[in-house]
C-alpha cells in the first residue's frame, strides 16, 4: 500500500527547498519532556550515533548508498539533556501567535495586524504579556489612546502570559497543537489553554 493512499497523522513537513531531510522533528528529553524541534537531518544524526531512538516516523523513506532509513517525527534522548529554564520573550510574532493571528477586537484575521497596548502606555500601560494584544490597524486607530471600554470595545479574551513548553519557541508550539502534530508529546506539557 502507497503512503499516498493513507496518509500518516505526521504529514512530513518539509523545508523551503522540498527536501525531506529539511523537515521538522520534536525532540524530547529522556523523560519525554519537549526540547526542541529540529530537522530530519540533525534527527537522524543522534539516532545513528546512538544518542536518541526514534519514537515516530513521518513516513517519507530516505536513500543512502549504504542504508534505507524511514525519516522520524519524534526522537528521545537516551540520556537527560539538564538546560537551565529559558525565559518566554515577549515578541511580536509570539504576541500574534498567542491570539491565533486574530484581531483580538474585531476577530479578523485576513488582514495586517500590529501590536495594541490595552492600557496606552500614554497612560503609564506596561509592555506585557497582560497589557498587549494581537490588534489589526483599523481597530487600533479606532481604539487610539483609550481603554478598550471608553472606545466602545471589547477584547475578545483577556491577555495573558502564555504557559508551555518554554525550550521549543511559541509559534512552532502552537502551530504543531493547532495541527494535531505531536499532539500526545506535547499535550501532556500545557499547564493551560492559550
Amino acid at each position: 500500500m502507497s503512503k499516498s493512499a493513507c496518509p500518516s497523522p505526521h504529514t512530513p513537513q518539509h523545508g523551503s527547498n522540498g527536501s525531506v531531510l529539511d523537515g521538522q522533528v520534536l525532540v524530547l528529553n529522556q523523560t519525554y519532556e519537549p526540547l526542541n524541534v529540529t530537522t530530519v537531518r540533525r534527527a537522524l544524526r543522534l539516532v545513528t550515533k546512538h544518542k536518541a531512538e526514534v519514537l515516530e516516523k513521518n513516513g517519507a523513506i530516505i536513500h543512502s548508498p549504504a542504508i534505507t532509513l524511514e525519516a522520524p517525527s519524534v526522537v528521545r534522548m537516551l540520556y537527560r539533556v539538564k538546560r537551565p529554564l529559558p525565559e518566554l520573550k515577549l515578541t511580536r510574532r509570539s504576541v500574534f501567535a498567542r491570539d491565533g493571528h486574530k484581531c483580538q477586537y474585531c476577530g479578523r484575521s485576513d488582514i495586517p495586524l500590529t501590536i495594541d497596548h490595552v492600557v496606552p502606555r500614554c497612560r503609564k500601560g506596561a509592555t506585557s504579556w497582560s497589557n498587549v494584544v494581537a490588534s489589526c490597524i483599523r481597530c487600533n486607530n479606532v481604539k487610539g489612546d483609550r481603554l478598550p471600554k471608553e472606545a466602545g470595545m471589547k477584547l475578545r479574551k483577556t491577555p495573558r502570559r502564555p504557559r508551555y513548553t518554554p525550550y521549543i519557541s511559541l509559534p512552532t508550539f502552537l502551530s504543531a497543537q493547532r495541527a494535531g502534530r505531536w499532539g500526545e508529546y506535547l499535550d501532556p506539557w500545557m499547564k493551560c489553554d492559550l
